[in-house]
C-alpha cells in the first residue's frame, strides 16, 4: 500500500471543522487498503497572522512544497479586516498558488440528483449538470503590476490594477482544458472580454491557434464572459469545459456553484506542471466556499466540498481514480438517503451536523449503512 504525505492547512472559521472530516475519510481509505496518508498540519490565513505576523510562514511554505499534496480549508474573517494588506489572510493562499506555480484551477460544478431541488433554478435546468471550469490562477489582474493606490492630491486618489497575460500562460491553461475535454464531452468554451480588453484579444487569438495546431478534434467555442454568466443561469448543461482567466474564472465558478445548490458542495484543485523527473506535480486542493465565520464552531458547516477536495487529490495527484469514484459514490449515496447539513436541507427537514455528515460518508465508503 502506497504512502502519501498530505499537508493540511485548516485555516480560519469553519476550516478546522471541515478538515477534521477529511482526516476521518483519509483514515477510512487507509483501512480499505487504498493508500496510507501521513498528515501534518500548518497555519494559513488569519490564524497564521496571529501566530507569525504573516499569512503563511516560510516554514509552512517549505512543508507545503515537500508534501505530495496540500489540502487547505478556508481563510479570512472580520477579525483580520484591518491587518496590513500584504499580511491579509488571503495573501497566504495567493503565496501558495504563486510559489508552488499552481497555474491551473479546476472547479467542477456537479449537481447530484438528490440535490436538484436545492438549486435556485428549476430541476430540469440543473439535474445531471457536470461542468468543469478551468481557471488560470497565477496571472491576470490579481498578480499584474503596477498594483497601487496613487495619491493625486486635492483629496483625489487613483486605484490601479493591471491585467497582464503572456502567450505561454494562455497556452498552458488552454492545453489543460483541451486535455480534460478529450476525457469528457470533447467541448471547450473559452471566455474573455475581447470586445473591450486587449488581454482578451490575445487570449482568443492564442486559444484559437492552439486549438487549430494541437486539438482540432475538440469542439471549441468562444463566449464573452458576461454573456457566459447569463448562459450559466439560462441553460448550464450546454457547457462541458470552460476555460477562462483568473478574474472571470473567480466570478463564473461562484455563479456555477449555486447551480448545484450550495457553495458547500464544490471542491477544487489547483495544479502545477508535471515534474519531468518524478512524474509528480505540485497541487493544492480546497473547497470553493469561504471561512463562514458566522457559523464557525457550531457544527453547521457542510464538509462535502472539503471531502470532495480529497477526492480530487486521489484523482489528480495519486492516480487513484477508482477510489475517487468510490468516494463520489459514497457522497451521492448519503445525499440520496436524505441526510442534509443546514445549507442544503429541504423545507422542514432536520439538518445533521458537520461530524454526522462526515461519519455518514465514511460509513457509506466502508460499505456500511449510512
Amino acid at each position: 500500500m502506497a504512502t502519501y504525505k498530505l499537508f493540511l492547512l485548516p485555516g480560519d472559521g469553519i476550516g478546522p471543522e471541515v478538515m477534521a472530516e477529511v482526516v476521518k475519510v483519509a483514515a477510512a481509505l487507509g483501512r480499505l487498503g487504498v493508500a496510507h496518508f501521513e498528515t501534518e498540519k500548518g497555519l494559513v490565513g488569519g490564524c497564521a497572522y496571529d501566530a507569525h505576523g504573516a499569512a503563511i510562514s516560510d516554514a509552512d511554505m517549505a512543508r507545503a512544497s515537500a508534501a505530495d499534496a496540500v489540502l487547505l480549508a478556508a481563510v479570512g474573517g472580520p477579525k483580520w479586516a484591518d491587518v496590513p494588506y500584504e499580511a491579509r489572510p488571503e495573501a497566504g493562499l495567493l503565496r501558495l498558488r504563486k510559489d508552488l506555480a499552481l497555474y491551473a484551477n479546476l472547479r467542477p460544478a456537479i449537481c447530484y440528483p438528490a440535490l436538484a431541488d436545492a438549486s435556485s433554478l428549476k430541476r430540469e435546468v440543473v439535474e445531471g449538470l457536470d461542468i468543469m471550469i478551468v481557471r488560470e490562477l497565477t496571472g491576470g489582474v490579481y498578480f499584474g503590476e503596477p498594483k497601487q493606490i496613487i495619491d493625486l492630491g486635492n483629496g483625489q486618489k487613483r486605484g490601479v490594477d493591471t491585467q497582464v497575460y503572456d502567450t505561454f500562460e494562455i497556452e498552458r491553461i488552454a492545453r489543460v482544458a483541451f486535455d480534460l475535454a478529450r476525457k469528457r464531452g470533447n467541448k471547450v468554451t473559452s471566455s474573455e472580454k475581447h470586445n473591450v480588453m486587449k488581454s482578451g484579444v490575445l487570449w482568443k487569438e492564442v486559444v484559437t491557434a492552439l486549438h487549430k495546431r494541437e486539438f482540432p478534434d475538440v469542439t471549441l467555442e468562444h463566449q464573452l464572459a458576461d454573456a457566459l454568466g447569463m448562459q450559466l443561469v439560462r441553460w448550464p448543461k450546454q457547457f462541458d469545459v470552460i476555460v477562462t482567466d483568473n478574474l472571470f474564472g473567480d466570478m463564473l465558478s461562484d455563479v456555477a456553484s449555486m447551480l448545484t445548490g450550495s457553495l458547500g458542495m464544490l471542491p477544487s484543485a489547483s495544479l502545477g506542471d508535471l515534474d519531468a523527473k518524478t512524474g509528480k506535480r505540485k497541487a493544492l486542493y480546497e473547497p470553493v466556499h469561504g471561512s463562514a465565520p458566522d457559523i464557525a464552531g457550531k457544527g453547521l458547516a457542510n464538509p462535502i466540498a472539503m471531502i470532495g477536495s480529497l477526492g480530487m487529490a486521489l484523482r489528480y495527484s495519486f492516480g487513484l481514480g477508482d477510489a475517487a469514484d468510490r468516494l463520489d459514490a459514497a457522497i451521492a449515496q448519503v445525499l440520496a438517503s436524505g441526510l442534509r447539513t443546514a445549507d442544503i436541507r429541504s423545507e422542514g427537514g432536520k439538518p445533521v451536523s458537520t461530524s454526522q455528515m462526515g461519519d455518514a460518508i465514511v460509513a457509506a465508503l466502508e460499505g456500511a449503512k449510512a
